[in-house]
């Protein structure tokens, strides 16, 4: 049996705070049983309101009361004056004291990642934090980086992007030798702009745990061309977000067209086990829990408007993380790109100045 682990939980954090935190850590419970232990952060009269509901977590759980949390709408800069003992605040702290082994929110993202900046600072050798979507494929789940973590990002960054999405492949989704591919406008050499072609040479010259696909197209995220996608945030966020209002739109127009009269409803019903299975494959929530990688420690964002469900799917994810030697693994390959760049880089300018 796996030794017990302690998951810090943003019990305030998202669209709907304790009625789905707590309900959806009541869910891993039932999953994990005593293997797993909760410290529930925010207000401790709304915590156990909802904690009553829920019997097999109360003995599995503390509750750290605090009145203060961070609002959704909340800007970054003002979290981190005044985020200091707020819940989400307090969620980060207790990985960074080893109280915890890995933190869920489901708070404003730009605080979350602010704040745990602050708090856990970056790992060694990491020059960018980066979020990780798990993206539904023909082929299963497909991890794509950076959906939203930076604007843009260089060359080795975006190497550094592709160890940490190959480990959190392997990780949460088992892959054996993850494949990782960079999002480009097209497969040859010589297409893109100079940081994704320089990424691609780095990865082509350095001997890492994984196993390096080349350029990838828009067309093959869908595809489950290969295990993980790399990009930078900017392009990221907007593939993530056409992706999303592409599944509501097919969503409108199917239920739409099999409710437009009686024969459409009969084939609906004669459909619904395979509809069923298509909605069951094709719903984010399943695939729910993003980690904000690179941090010195586990922090997984969890959507603002998740279900319990999804809130659930979340702290899977943190746990898979916390069992898996997902740090070491990136230690190692960050190791093997630095001695790579080092050897490449330009040598230092002489010093002018006259004695």
């Amino acid at each position: 049996m796996p030794e017990s682990l302690t998951l810090s939980i943003d019990a305030m954090g998202g669209d709907h705070g304790p009625s789905v935190t707590v309900a959806g850590a009541a869910l891993a419970a039932r999953q994990y049983g005593t293997e797993v232990r909760f410290l529930l952060h925010g207000d401790e009269k709304l915590i156990e309101a909802e904690l009553a509901k829920h019997a097999v977590l109360r003995p599995l759980c503390e509750v750290r009361h605090t009145d203060k949390f961070i609002a959704m709408d909340e800007k970054p800069a003002q979290a981190m004056r005044r985020g200091k003992g707020s819940s989400l605040w307090n969620a980060a702290e207790s990985v960074k004291t080893g109280e915890a082994g890995a933190c869920v929110s489901a708070g404003n993202t730009g605080a979350l990642m602010a704040i745990a900046m602050l708090v856990l600072r970056m790992a060694p050798g990491i020059h960018r934090p980066a979020i990780v979507a798990g993206w539904p494929t023909a082929k299963g789940i497909t991890a794509v980086l950076d959906v939203g973590a930076n604007v843009e990002s260089d060359a080795e960054q975006l190497v550094e992007f592709a160890i940490m999405g190959a480990a959190f492949h392997h990780a949460v989704y088992k892959s054996a030798r993850p494949s990782v591919g960079i999002l480009n406008v097209g497969s040859e050499d010589q297409k893109g702009h100079d940081e994704v072609r320089g990424a691609h040479a780095l990865l082509r010259a350095t001997t890492l745990d994984l196993d390096y696909y080349g350029f990838v197209e828009g067309t093959d995220i869908a595809k489950g061309t290969v295990d993980v996608i790399v990009t930078d945030g900017f392009t990221g966020n907007i593939a993530l977000k056409t992706a999303e209002g592409l599944a509501r739109f097919f969503a409108n127009e199917l239920r739409a067209a099999f409710t437009a009269n009686p024969l459409s409803m009969l084939g609906a019903l004669l459909s619904a086990g395979s509809l069923g299975a298509m909605r069951k494959k094709l719903d984010p929530g399943g695939a729910n829990g993003g980690p904000l990688l690179g941090l010195n420690g586990i922090v997984v964002k969890s959507h603002g408007g998740a279900d319990a469900r999804s809130y659930a799917s979340a702290i899977r994810v943190a746990v898979d993380l916390a069992r898996s030697d997902f740090t070491a693994e990136i230690d190692r390959n960050i190791k093997r790109l630095t001695a790579v760049t080092s050897e490449t880089a330009p040598p230092a300018a002489p010093d002018d100045k006259v004695e």
